[in-house]
């Protein structure tokens, strides 16, 4: 994935801010770019659009899950084969979220020391049990930081790598020059919809003035991993899905269904 801007970004004075390059490199991320906040104050709600409304950037972290541990999950959705979904699992929360957060704790570091206010968004974390929401939305931070756009399963899908990134998320007041959304999407594709063993995704395409819920049923989602879990007689965190990840074509990189009759036609 292209990184965003120079190897160092400048504020609107000329002054040095972060090496962004350097810090994504030290924890083997694979992406960054800035959002204007004031772009994407309708994808937060609450305590999370007053916290947009502090900081005119917000900076985007992005990095790429293994693509071994993603195509792992071939064959998972009926719940047989548990191996696959608990490393992925692993893979996720317990390798790449952390080093996320280490990566946007030292964004937030550096921007603190040049003098600007920085504020760490967490790669998980739930802070509504009953919407199942976060504080802001990561993924709506790096759409419009033109990492890769909303897909029909309501994940960021990027060009190289489709759905398979995690991301995190650094607020701040730093003069950082904001990068564009990419003009592209889904086209027809309806992949993952039919794919989604929970049946969670309606097949509407994105749009940034509706609701989540009009694209995306998160607590038949929520509630697939959690018979999962009992089946399995988990407790607590442990398992997940994770079949919307992994059937992308973007993320497959399956060239012949981008050729075949029934690809993608109007996607750009």
């Amino acid at each position: 994935m292209r990184q965003e801007g120079p190897s160092r970004r400048r504020s609107s004075a000329g002054g040095d801010v972060v090496n962004f390059d350097a810090v994504i490199e030290r924890h083997g991320l694979t992406a960054w770019g800035v959002a204007e906040t004031a772009l994407i104050l309708d994808s937060a709600q609450g305590e999370g659009r007053a916290l947009l409304e502090k900081y005119p950037r917000a900076i985007s972290l992005l990095a790429r899950l293994s693509a071994a541990v993603v195509d792992g999950l071939e064959g998972t959705a009926d719940g047989r084969k548990r191996a696959p979904v608990l490393n992925y699992w692993h893979h996720m929360y317990q390798v790449v979220n952390p080093a996320l957060d280490a990566a946007a704790r030292e964004v937030t570091r550096l921007l603190e020391a040049a003098g600007y206010r920085a504020y760490p968004i967490p790669a998980s974390q739930t802070i509504d049990a009953t919407e199942l929401r976060g504080y802001l939305s990561h993924k709506a931070v790096a759409r419009q930081a033109g990492l890769g756009w909303i897909g029909r399963s309501c994940l960021l899908v990027t060009p190289q790598h489709g759905p398979r990134v995690r991301l995190a998320t650094v607020l701040t007041d730093a003069p950082l020059e904001a990068s564009r959304p990419l003009d592209r999407d889904c086209g027809s594709c309806r992949v993952c919809v039919e794919a989604c063993p929970a049946g969670a995704f309606t097949g509407r395409p994105w749009r940034a003035d509706e609701l989540r819920e009009e694209r995306f049923d998160v607590w038949a989602c929520h509630q697939h991993t959690e018979r999962r879990k009992e089946a399995w007689g988990f407790k607590g965190d442990g398992t997940i899905c994770g079949i919307c990840v992994w059937c992308c074509p973007y993320g497959r990189c399956d060239q012949s269904f981008f050729s075949s009759p029934g690809g993608i036609p109007g996607a750009v």
